[in-house]
């Protein structure tokens, strides 16, 4: 089981990875999240159990958090699981998987290895925060390829111990107090507007939008403003004519998502 959350397309295309080299499903974290009650899963003898998520704020998004503590694995007596969890982040992951593997553990659940890729950079909604130069884009990406091909021979073979994310300087200050205020208080929909004489009515927003946050009215995108929010901005960026914006300071900001043919 392969279970993921991905918003611009890094981390869907790391989990995709992942499950065509283990033969194992892709669970779409959002769409697991519909059920009443527990996220309840028989691992069966052999199994993997893998989690991938994007570094919001430092932090694992709050709908995975909320996955996690709803997940309910059914086990087979005898056989411990192997689990792993994999992260993508624009430079740094603070504390992210730590807060993740401790979540897990008071669950009983224990990742055996865990991995981070360094992907381009689309959280653009901060003063000083940009999308990557091409160059510097085309760089991230191909030391993630390479980095992915690495984590992906450690789980295919089961492989424990393997520790290598990027914290940065000061990963429990950027955790626990600035992605805290930022993960309380900065993830809204309440900021997003869309340019109407733009807008194409193309309904790309919409049909891109992970959490299904968005809907059509008289032709325009609207946000439902009812908490789903995750600020991955893929509405952002995958609008074709730069006709969404966050506020006023992503006017003159780039947009990226991930393409398979780069």
């Amino acid at each position: 089981m392969v279970f993921y959350f991905s918003g611009t397309g890094n981390t869907r295309w790391a989990a995709q990875q992942l499950s065509e080299a283990t033969g194992e499903r892709l669970y779409f974290i959002p769409e697991e999240l519909q059920v009443e009650g527990p996220c309840a899963y028989h691992l069966a003898p052999g199994e993997r159990l893998g989690l991938c998520f994007p570094v919001h704020g430092w932090q694992p998004p709050a709908l995975v958090r909320r996955f996690i503590e709803r997940l309910q694995l059914s086990l087979t007596a005898g056989v411990p699981p192997y689990i792993y969890l994999l992260c993508t982040y624009g430079d740094s992951a603070g504390q992210a998987v730590r807060m993740a593997v401790e979540q897990l553990g008071r669950k009983g659940l224990t990742p055996a290895s865990y991995a981070g890729l360094t992907m381009p950079e689309s959280y653009v909604c901060l003063p000083f925060m940009y999308t990557d130069p091409p160059q510097r884009e085309q760089q991230k990406l191909a030391t993630a390829a390479r980095n992915l091909d690495t984590f992906v021979e450690i789980v295919r073979r089961r492989q424990e111990g393997y520790r290598h994310v990027v914290e940065g300087a000061v990963p429990w200050l950027m955790s626990h107090v600035v992605g805290e205020y930022f993960n309380r208080r900065m993830v809204s929909d309440r900021k997003f507007t869309v340019d109407a004489d733009v807008c194409r009515q193309c309904g790309r927003c919409t049909a891109e939008c992970p959490v299904d946050d968005i809907e059509t009215v008289d032709g325009l995108p609207t946000w439902k403003h009812d908490g789903s929010c995750t600020n991955c901005l893929s509405c952002y960026h995958h609008c074709p004519v730069h006709a969404i914006n966050y506020g006023n300071i992503t006017r003159r900001r780039g947009q990226y998502y991930f393409r398979r043919e780069k």
